[in-house]
């Protein structure tokens, strides 16, 4: 098929983008494109062109497929035929239906008019990649609307709809009806007028103020986009646009386009991208396997998670049953969802009208029948392997035949509870991430009996309820758990050499993690990891920590919720104060082991801290518990908090590279507990051929 189609309507030549799924700017449409320019530039009964795309998409920029191969680059480029339209006397219509995102309104902003359907989206989310428009849009979107509203549309990288794109100037007319009927009408109205080409690069950028403006634009980009180097060379690229004459500004932008392209943030965001999209594939599972239906959903436990997780199930407009055993519970639970849409409601995200829809599709029960023609349940109990039991023997017992049986734990052994079961093959784990109505993440964790199907389904429910799903193997934690648990040990361990919590956090959240461990821990609830350690201590008796945090449990700080946890907390504040108690606490236990404190760089807290993180994850690759180094980093980008701009843990630490990272694992074995760093076969395999984990 080709990429685009080209004909002649009366006077007006129409080109037709044609590359499914987005009109991605793929070189066969690129070629296309120009040789069908020419062509119009060419014929004298030619007087104008409409360029348009389908109903759905104009252009969604580059096209991804050829990312990375010599096509991207390969001639004639997307600057070639933007250079091709400036140089066209004939008017260029552009008609947007759908969406015109990137290097799509790039080549949009160079054609001389533009019209669009209702609704239609244009962007240029450029920096969500960690770089800048570079066909043009610094430059032209500037002098075709406000320089205010221009410099938003980049810096957020959201899309505006085409009603306001017209009421700011970038959009001549929104047609309603036929799209390319009214693209003719309007491009035949040009040529009567006389109208030729409009071009946006003989337009002038103006701002009063300007220097106080960017000025100030540059100050409060510093603080919303800490390590993210784009924003900031977005701003100087919209300054140069207001400052110099086109043909400079456009060499700036180039200039600067080039220089992000190259740094690690851009590599680590367009890594994400890239890995977002390779989590739904599963090399046994072919896409087109049958998926069963999910019509109705059931959870039981009416807490935090499982309040959380059914307000996943009534955004996605499925009807949910909550279920508890006492009354008193399920009132508490509807009353903080209620509570939860209340507050979006009240921030402007939300109708009246939506809440009542969403709270409508939310019904409460005390009783097991009342859940037995749920087409999936979801347990999300105490997590205790004999209260698990309980509720999957009687889950067993009234679900009906073909009903999916999902897990929330967190920790433990899907397997095992698979087995409480006669139905294994329906069993499934679906690690929500607290709070769940929020968190991106679910950790889909399959167990060996699980049926193909299931997990087909499971990973389709998870983009409808607009997660990110990761498949994980069946092990103690899976995929992020388990790697945190290497992560927070080394954290105790400086604890007893030398460091404080403080010190621990402000470092790691300075690199850019949202909070450090000791923070953490404080807004989760340190019971929870007390909990997980002491079953440790009786089935992997082997596995040292640090006494530290259960001495802290023992005397009752859990964190946020008791006031008091690694830090003491304000009434009404959730700000952390570091607290003499726990400083007394530490120094005592020292003295109790005999440790003699040391100072602990901050370069060493880094190290120990990510370094664990990054050699469990090539223990888990090795192992085949995740299918992806990929997966790995998009479990932590999308529900740990690690900063995009730095990829993900296996992504850093393949740009720190893999022997500084052995070298470094080697040399923290003759330290203090060395015992707990095992290097991974895998990283030192990788190391040894000079490969990386993505």
């Amino acid at each position: 098929m080709s990429a685009s189609s080209y004909s002649v309507q009366g006077d007006v030549a129409v080109i037709v983008m044609d590359n499914p799924p987005v009109n991605g700017l793929g070189h066969a449409l690129r070629t296309h494109i120009y040789d069908s320019l020419a062509k119009a530039s060419s014929d004298a009964a030619v007087k104008a062109v409409v360029m348009i795309g389908s109903a759905k998409a104009f252009s969604g920029g580059a096209d991804i497929r050829e990312f990375n191969t010599p096509k991207s680059a390969a001639k004639p480029t997307l600057h070639e035929i933007i250079a091709v339209l400036d140089g066209m006397h004939k008017p260029v219509v552009a008609a947007i239906g759908g969406f015109a995102l990137g290097g799509g309104l790039e080549l949009a902003l160079a054609c001389h008019y533009r019209v669009a359907s209702p609704k239609a989206n244009l962007a240029l989310p450029e920096v969500k990649l960690g770089i800048l428009p570079g066909g043009g849009g610094t430059q032209r979107l500037p002098r075709v609307i406000p320089v205010a509203e221009a410099l938003q549309m980049m810096l957020s990288g959201n899309p505006i709809a085409s009603e306001k794109g017209k009421a700011l100037g970038l959009i001549e007319e929104v047609v309603e009806g036929d799209l390319l009927a009214g693209a003719l009408d309007y491009a035949n109205k040009l040529v009567a007028q006389g109208k030729g080409a409009r071009r946006i690069r003989a337009m002038t950028a103006k701002l009063e103020g300007a220097t106080q403006f960017f000025e100030r634009a540059r100050a409060e980009t510093a603080k919303t986009s800490r390590g993210f180097p784009a924003p900031l060379e977005i701003i100087a690229c919209v300054e140069a646009a207001v400052a110099k004459p086109f043909d400079e500004g456009l060499k700036f932008e180039r200039a600067r386009f080039e220089h992000l392209i190259n740094t690690i943030e851009s590599k680590a965001m367009r890594h994400m991208f890239f890995a977002e999209r390779q989590t739904a594939r599963i090399p046994d599972v072919p896409e087109d396997t049958r998926t069963r239906e999910i019509r109705k959903a059931a959870i039981i436990g009416a807490g935090t998670m499982g309040g959380g997780i059914a307000m996943n199930f009534a955004n996605a407009g499925i009807p949910v049953t909550l279920l508890e055993p006492k009354q008193e519970a399920l009132d508490r639970g509807l009353a903080t969802i209620l509570k939860n849409y209340t507050a979006t409601m009240k921030k402007g995200r939300l109708t009246q009208a939506e809440v009542d829809s969403r709270m409508g599709l939310i019904k409460t029960t005390l009783s097991y029948d009342d859940v037995r023609d749920a087409d999936i349940v979801i347990e999300a109990v105490f997590e205790d392997i004999a209260v698990k039991k309980a509720v999957f023997e009687k889950l067993d017992a009234v679900m009906k035949p073909g009903a999916i049986i999902a897990t929330n734990t967190s920790t433990l052994d899907v397997n095992q509870i698979a087995a409480f079961t006669k139905r294994p093959q329906d069993v499934i784990g679906t690690h929500f991430f607290s709070p769940a109505n929020v968190m991106r993440l679910l950790e889909v964790v399959r167990a060996a009996k699980t049926a193909k199907d299931v997990l087909a389904t499971t990973m389709k429910l998870g983009k409808k309820l607009r997660k990110v799903s990761v498949v994980s193997g069946v092990c103690d934690g899976f995929i992020g758990n388990r790697m945190l648990e290497q992560y927070v040990r080394q954290a105790l361990f400086m604890l007893d050499e030398g460091a404080l919590p403080q010190q621990i956090d402000g470092v790691l959240q300075k690199w850019g993690l949202a909070m450090g461990p000791f923070t953490m821990y404080d807004l989760a609830g340190n019971d929870i990891g007390w909990y997980v350690r002491k079953r440790r201590y009786v089935e992997s008796p082997h596995i040292v920590y640090s006494k530290i945090a259960d001495r802290i449990c023992e005397l009752g700080r859990f964190g946020q919720k008791t006031g008091s946890g690694w830090y003491r907390y304000e009434a009404g504040s959730r700000t952390p104060v570091p607290d003499p108690v726990v400083e007394k606490l530490i120094e005592d236990y020292r003295k109790e082991i005999g440790i003699t404190p040391r100072k602990i760089s901050d370069e060493e807290i880094l190290q120990r801290c990510l370094y664990a993180l990054a050699n469990e994850g090539a223990h888990i690759l090795g192992e085949g518990i995740a299918l992806r180094a990929s997966d790995i980093d998009m479990v932590y980008l999308t529900g740990y908090g690690f900063p995009a701009y730095r990829g993900g843990p296996m992504f850093w630490a393949d740009s720190v590279g893999l022997a500084n990272v052995l070298a470094a694992i080697e040399r923290f074995r003759k330290g203090y507990q060395g015992a707990a760093w095992e290097p991974a076969p895998l990283l030192a395999k990788l190391t040894a051929e000079g490969k990386t984990f993505n």
